[in-house]
């Protein structure tokens, strides 16, 4: 079954005025069905064409002669991943269980927005910041280009697009103000909670 280009999780206007119905047409509605559709015409015909989008991850991911199927794969995952991490009226501090281990893995919640801004920030040329289990600890870590925790066997939470095709119509150069606004308005914790929830074996 080919990959296809999963709908946005809310309408395209919804996350004005923090990111601009126009970003999310050329980021989702140009870059990211580039990456289904190059992913799709290089698995035809291959023994990846009906696999699972992670499998295909998975298997390429240390393969250097598989890098170009691997970037558009892991980018497929990776902006799904990415919307879902958006919602109107997000942002803020979140609640329960996801802000506990906040405060014990990463010293607080003002701890983690430090780290993750500096990861963000610093990530030179293209890449992601994110929030991921790694074993029983949360780490905020970043990743360059299309790679991701799944890649690196560790579950990832929450993520922020660092390209310049995420934030440079609404924020031309200035990456830090896009953290900033998706950490303040944007971040959908939910999500992130969800991602926590999932792993039944967590210690509490």
């Amino acid at each position: 079954m080919a990959f296809e280009l999963p709908p946005l999780p809310f309408a395209q206007d919804a996350l004005e005025p923090h990111m601009s119905a126009k970003t999310l047409e050329f980021h989702h509605g140009k870059h990211h069905a580039a990456y289904v559709r190059t992913a799709n015409e290089l698995t035809k015909g291959t023994p990846f064409e009906n696999a699972p989008l992670e499998e295909v991850i998975l298997k390429t991911a240390k393969d250097g002669d598989k890098a170009t199927l691997f970037n558009n794969v892991a980018q497929i995952w990776n902006h799904t991943f990415f919307w879902n991490c958006l919602r109107k009226g997000g942002g803020g501090k979140p609640g329960g269980d996801i802000a506990k281990r906040i405060d014990r893995d990463l010293g607080g919640y003002e701890k983690f927005v430090e780290e993750f801004k500096k990861a963000a920030a610093t990530q030179f040329g293209s890449g992601w910041a994110w929030l991921v289990l790694d074993k029983d600890k949360l780490k905020v870590v970043k990743t360059a280009n299309a790679v991701n925790p799944l890649s690196q066997g560790q579950i990832a939470l929450l993520t922020i697009d660092v390209w310049e095709h995420a934030y440079y119509l609404d924020f031309q150069n200035r990456r830090p103000d896009f953290v900033a606004t998706f950490l303040d308005h944007l971040v959908n914790w939910d999500y992130a909670a969800r991602n926590l929830e999932a792993e039944h074996a967590l210690p509490r």
